[in-house]
Parts: C-alpha cells; structure tokens; sequence
C-alpha cells in the first residue's frame, strides 16, 4: 500500500468506527473516555463537543499531547492516534457540530458551557485484520504448522 493509501485507510477507518477513547494526562497519571469523533480531513482535524467544566479540557490545557483510541472488535479493526488538542468557544464551529447524539448531554447548541476540542492529528497506527472468526483460523493454522499468521493489514503512518 502506498502511503497515501495508509493515509486514506486511517480516515476511513476512523469516520466508519466514529466512537473513541480520548487519553489526556493528568500530572503522571493518563486518563481516558468515550467520545464520539467528528472528522474532518479538508482540515486535517478530528472534532469533539465538550464541557467547559470537565476535567480534560484543564488537563488539556496543562498538556495538550492526546491520544485516541478507536476500536471495532466485532470486525478487528483498530485505530491509535497521536496528536495535538485545543478547546475554544468557537460558537459557530459549535452549531456546525451539534448533533443528536450532543442532546443526550446539552439542551442545544446555544448552551454557553459547550466548548470545541479540536485535535490535529501527528500520526496513527492501525490494525486491520480480516475478522474475529477468520483470525481465529489463522492462528490455529499458524499454530499448527509453526508459522506466523498473517493477520491482515498494520501501520504507521505520518498524518
């Protein structure tokens, strides 16, 4: 695969798993949460609605390097991303991201305590493997005869 295509294959990937878990650092510790991803590739950013009361916008603020986590276990597909957070009170940018999911935590997109964190991605990984049932066989297989398996597609690529 060239690199544009690992390129492609990591936002595709992404946009089709949509949900992850956003790593921030408090002091040494490394915290993480669910968070529903908005991408946005013309911009070379990945978008979340948050709360200006919650603790990963200070922890953010402290240390802006994050990291996502994006998995599919059903069909064995991951995703790890390294980059750069921000947060604003960017109202427009707000509306624009405001969703249905976004009202299981604010009223509307007029809530003054909803913040943008942007992330600018630096570089991903990713796993893509043919599925849980296949690889099973894979392994047995591998097992069997001593070999490695081949468990599909990985890696690193400079976003």
């Amino acid at each position: 695969m060239a690199d544009n295509d690992h390129v492609d294959h990591v936002w595709a990937l992404m946009e089709k798993i949509g949900f992850c878990m956003l790593a921030t650092r408090d002091g040494e510790d490394i915290r993480s949460r669910p968070m529903a991803a908005q991408m946005a590739r013309d911009e070379h950013a990945i978008y979340f609605l948050t709360d200006a009361e919650s603790h990963k916008d200070e922890e953010i603020k402290r240390n802006p390097n994050v990291a996502l986590a994006f998995a599919d276990a059903g069909s064995q597909k991951y995703v790890s991303v390294s980059g750069q957070a921000t947060v604003s009170n960017d109202r427009a940018k707000i509306k624009e991201l405001f969703s249905t999911p976004a009202k299981a935590w604010w009223d509307s997109a007029d809530d003054p305590s909803i913040r943008v964190l942007k992330i600018t991605p630096k570089d991903a990984q990713y796993w893509d493997s043919p599925g849980t049932a296949v690889s099973y066989v894979k392994m047995m297989a591998a097992a069997v005869s001593g070999s490695k398996p081949d468990m599909g597609d990985n890696a690193k690529v400079r976003l």
